[in-house]
């Protein structure tokens, strides 16, 4: 019985991820792709995941972005983006949340590798802090 997500057990997340990207076979492949390399220039110890029937994961003690790729554009979704510094204003998706924030990019656009490195980074420094999940405090009562 084949799973919905296209894996069998024999394939590694590493080599659905490739194919997802060879899959694509246009310009939404080519910038997973590139996106791919430099979060794993960032970070040497970045663990491929494949989650949620298809879905690509980074993850390192924790999860560092998610890499989606739609007819319009490539989404990188970090699962902490809200806690890390963006002065390079990256982040340009779901910033009204209190927890992720995405990177939408669109054909032909280029993302700041440097500053992209810098983003992957700073979220594996806050996965290996413990500190991922923002602290819930509690309001006082009045």
């Amino acid at each position: 019985m084949k799973k919905k997500s296209g894996a069998t057990p024999a394939q590694s997340a590493s080599e659905l991820i490739s194919k997802r990207i060879a899959d694509l076979g246009d310009w939404r492949g080519e910038t997973l792709g590139r996106m791919r390399k430099l979060i794993k220039e960032a970070d040497s110890g970045v663990v491929e995941e494949w989650k949620w029937m298809g879905t690509p994961v980074w993850s390192h003690d924790g999860i560092i972005c998610t890499g989606e790729s739609y007819k319009k554009v490539v989404k990188l979704t970090f699962a902490n983006g809200a806690s890390l510094k963006d002065p390079a204003h990256l982040f340009n998706s779901s910033l009204e949340g209190n927890t992720r924030r995405a990177i939408d990019i669109h054909e032909g656009e280029e993302v700041a590798q440097s500053a992209f490195k810098v983003l992957v980074r700073q979220a594996v420094a806050l996965n290996s802090s413990g500190k991922s999940k923002p602290s819930k405090k509690t309001k006082p009562k009045p």
